[in-house]
């Protein structure tokens, strides 16, 4: 099980403005700045995401390689699913696959898939026999 992930964002303001909103319908509303100085030498500001009390997606200012990530989000429902692709959409993602079934993996797998403003690869995803 992951912990947390860091990802480079070329632009954080820009970033954390679309993970704000396209993060909100998966319940992951939470935020952290952690100034950096606060770690060991050389360690990164970083701005977190996460929910239920745990910080675990978090951008860092940094050279972006776009397609060399990809990060998936649980989604609790389909509907969710469908209103974090929206939400992304609607702030300023490429669509990389609308909401459906993704029956090449399981026909149980519902997913949407977007890229972020950096050019990184994200899917919202509900698996019906994970919940």
């Amino acid at each position: 099980m992951l912990d947390h992930v860091f990802i480079s964002a070329s632009d954080l303001d820009r970033s954390i403005a679309f993970y704000t909103v396209a993060l909100a319908p998966l319940g992951i509303t939470d935020r952290v700045d952690y100034d950096g100085k606060d770690g060991p030498s050389g360690h990164p500001d970083l701005k977190g995401f996460g929910c239920n009390g745990r910080i675990f997606f978090w951008l860092r200012p940094g050279v972006v390689e776009g397609r060399a990530a990809h990060v998936g989000f649980v989604a609790e429902t389909v509907a969710q699913v469908d209103a974090a692709y929206a939400a992304a959409m609607a702030t300023g993602a490429t669509d990389n696959g609308a909401p459906g079934a993704r029956l090449h993996y399981d026909p149980r797998y519902y997913a949407a898939g977007v890229l972020d403003p950096d050019g990184y690869s994200l899917e919202f995803t509900y698996k019906s026999w994970q919940h």
